[in-house]
């Protein structure tokens, strides 16, 4: 037996807790993960309060993220007592996930754990931070450069925001990070932001086109949001688009794309390749200040993920939220 949180759907209603699970429930795999730390997401908060139609089977084990050690294993890459962590493709959606302490998986999912981090500190970065790096990449493979101009940050104050702050605040980047939470000011500043502007400015019906400012963007708020950053990009200008926090829809024209030559970047972190999950991974090592991780993340124990579940969709979490799941 094992403990996890369970999502649960029937004639009774919807509900999430933590419940003993027995290892016999597990679904198939072949990889069985001993785990340490997961992690609480905005995707994980809609699929414990049933906000969003995130899961697609129940009964169902949340948590998109998992560090841990291998217990079993029958895939080839990997061996008992091998650190691993995961990042998407799927678990706590249609798979169980990482918010228990024992997980089975497809091997071709995990990722060997980077020396360069414990499992705490991989989930400190979770799929937001690998997402963020993700993010950077793209901003690079397209040419844009600290020199170019100013990249902004929406949604800066979650976990995707705070890390992709860091990261190219270290890179040398001018950061300019746009919330809804003035109270946050300096703790974005203290990440590497420059300047911080107000959600409210972005989050209304725009012009087709603005006053040009941005040389690149991250965007994790979708909607009317990324419409007005892609107006307001310059000429060449690329904005990466990786989330829907505002809503999934693009009240845009083709204006900027047309007349400025804009690039939309589309990073989907679910499904990504290997290599290119090895790769940011491999960045995140080299280009993250691991001692911005205590002002990123949080820790909280496997008890406290329904409640907080409920304040991530509240917008009363900044940062990251670790779970280790063995208290």
């Amino acid at each position: 037996m094992f403990k996890g949180i369970l999502i649960e759907k029937d004639d009774a209603g919807y509900r999430a807790g933590v419940q003993d699970i027995d290892e016999s429930q597990l679904p198939d795999g072949d990889v069985t993960v001993r785990v340490s730390h997961s992690t609480l997401n905005y995707k994980d908060g809609l699929a414990i309060t049933g906000k969003g139609p995130v899961v697609r089977k129940f009964p169902m084990v949340p948590g998109i993220d998992l560090a841990g050690i291998v217990e079993d294993s029958a895939h080839p890459d990997y061996k008992r007592g091998d650190a691993v962590l995961l990042n998407g493709w799927g678990v706590g959606e249609g798979h169980w996930g990482g918010l228990a302490q024992k997980a089975r998986l497809q091997g071709k999912w995990l990722v060997p754990m980077p020396a360069s981090f414990t499992p705490q500190q991989a989930m400190s970065i979770g799929t937001a931070g690998y997402t963020a790096m993700l993010c950077v990449l793209a901003l690079e493979r397209h040419g844009v450069k600290p020199s170019d101009g100013e990249i902004v940050v929406t949604g800066a104050a979650g976990g995707v925001g705070s890390v992709a702050i860091a990261i190219l605040a270290k890179l040398g980047y001018t950061v300019v990070a746009v919330s809804g939470r003035h109270e946050e000011a300096n703790y974005l500043k203290g990440l590497g932001a420059t300047d911080v502007l107000e959600r409210a400015q972005f989050a209304s019906p725009g012009k087709p086109l603005g006053k040009e400012r941005w040389a690149g963007a991250v965007d994790v708020v979708g909607s009317h949001t990324l419409a007005n950053i892609c107006a307001t990009t310059k000429y060449r200008g690329v904005v990466t688009a990786c989330g829907l926090a505002g809503g999934m829809d693009l009240p845009a024209s083709v204006a900027p794309f047309i007349l400025r030559g804009v690039t939309l970047v589309g990073i989907d972190s679910v499904m990504c390749p290997t290599p290119d999950r090895l790769e940011a991974w491999r960045r995140l090592g080299a280009d993250l200040d691991i001692a911005k991780l205590g002002t990123i993340s949080q820790e909280i124990g496997l008890s406290e993920v329904v409640p907080y579940a409920v304040k991530l969709m509240n917008g009363e979490v900044k940062g990251r939220i670790v779970v280790d799941v063995n208290r």
